[in-house]
């Protein structure tokens, strides 16, 4: 039995386990329980819980680990990128609705990213998705960070986004005819990146399950 002071209780806040040094004991501490299991259907989008009832830790755990062929990530948005949301609001004079199909592109662009990490080699094999990526790659000038904030940037340059994106289906033979975007064609801009991004996504053929856990909306 150990003395009170070399106890180790482990950290206050799940985030912490993300760190290398702290994955092992948060494995071995963690409860696998039919939570978990509930956690992972189809049909479950929201993790709903008081503060300090275990939340992030769910998504750390899957994050930390293959859990049953379930690849998962775990993003935060801060009041910066709410700030963000709230700029593009007033400078593009957008509508309530038109919030969905800005987070359905920060969202694709950000599970896309997760899917070239984890599944290695797919690009070459999958055309659509492999062009998608060549222009967010040049987008990004390959320094793409995979946070909400860099991909708020897609979002409000989606003049330049949609063109890359048009230019490298162009010069594969994905699409016949040169399109021209606007600036203040802002929300069509946008519904053209979203349909890419789903054309390239429900194009791939996966063994492995990907979820992206997104930390921190009730802000």
């Amino acid at each position: 039995m150990l003395p009170i002071p070399e106890l180790n209780f482990g950290f206050s806040d799940a985030e912490n386990y993300r760190r290398r040094e702290n994955k092992a004991l948060f494995n071995s501490i963690f409860l696998r329980d039919d939570s978990l299991e509930r956690l992972l259907g189809n049909n479950i989008f929201f993790l709903i819980g008081e503060k300090g009832t275990g939340k992030t830790a769910y998504a750390i755990y899957l994050s930390n680990n293959n859990y049953k062929n379930n690849f998962a990530n775990i993003r935060y948005i801060r009041e910066t990128e709410y700030q963000k949301f709230v700029s593009l609001k007033h400078d593009k004079h957008l509508a309530l609705s038109d919030y969905a199909n800005i987070w359905k592109v920060i969202i694709y662009l950000l599970i896309a990213q997760q899917i070239r990490q984890r599944e290695k080699g797919i690009i070459a094999r999958f055309v659509n998705f492999s062009n998608l990526q060549k222009a967010i790659d040049k987008y990004y000038a390959n320094a793409f960070s995979p946070e909400i904030s860099y991909a708020i940037n897609l979002v409000e340059d989606s003049k330049r986004a949609a063109e890359l994106i048009a230019q490298f289906a162009r010069v594969s033979g994905e699409q016949s005819s040169q399109i021209s975007f606007v600036e203040t064609h802002f929300q069509i801009n946008l519904l053209f990146i979203q349909k890419k991004f789903e054309e390239a996504l429900r194009s791939l053929k996966l063994s492995n399950n990907h979820i992206l856990f997104i930390d921190g909306i009730d802000i």
